[in-house]
């Protein structure tokens, strides 16, 4: 009967967790301390949902005033107040555009997961959507002034440069969200070019 060779136990041999020094530990503690000042700007966007509250205030008077009107006004006179109140509306839209998707963005997570009023723009916004949306809400509230501009251009006797710079002004914001766009797409695309390929890498190793 041959020898029979007795199997030793494969024991992995214990390794004692290494603590770490002071200085990575200075080092943790100091990027902790800078991870949670992202909290310093939560008073930000409290102070924009105030501001936000004077807008509706300033909305609701201003319908007031109109409705109180009603009979003495002229259709011009009515369609500059619906633009000003249009105008207040795109700019309370763009305060909640800078509230809720720079607080999920900077701050902290909502987890609206699942909820039925989630905004449908917030499930992928980044820094980069962020801004291409403020710069398009920035062009709207733009052409609501533009437009006020050229319907009440007799009765204020506005002179040609302040409607020429007006015009700049405008078609610069139009530029600024090209840009804008356009980078963040080459962005995007780079970024899912690179995980493809690094995908790849790692099926083939």
């Amino acid at each position: 009967m041959p020898n029979s060779v007795p199997v030793q136990p494969n024991h992995t041999p214990y390794v004692a967790p290494q603590r770490p020094g002071p200085r990575n530990r200075s080092n943790q503690l100091l990027g902790n301390f800078i991870f949670l000042s992202r909290w310093l700007q939560a008073p930000l966007y409290v102070g924009l949902i105030i501001a936000q509250g004077i807008y509706v205030y300033h909305f609701f008077v201003e319908l007031f005033h109109l409705i109180s009107r009603l009979t003495e006004v002229s259709e011009k006179e009515i369609m500059l107040a619906v633009l000003s109140l249009i105008d207040v509306v795109m700019i309370a839209n763009l305060l909640i555009m800078v509230i809720v998707g720079g607080y999920e963005t900077f701050v902290s997570r909502l987890r609206l997961e699942g909820h039925p009023d989630q905004p449908e723009w917030l499930s992928h916004v980044n820094a980069g959507v962020l801004k291409v949306k403020l710069a398009t809400a920035l062009i709207g509230i733009s052409s609501i002034h533009l437009l006020k501009t050229f319907i009440d251009l007799g009765a204020k006797n506005l002179s040609f440069e302040v409607v020429f710079w007006q015009v700049i002004l405008h078609f610069t914001f139009i530029l600024s969200a090209l840009f804008l766009a356009i980078t963040d797409r080459i962005s995007t695309y780079y970024n899912s070019h690179h995980h493809h390929h690094h995908e790849q890498f790692r099926a083939r190793h």
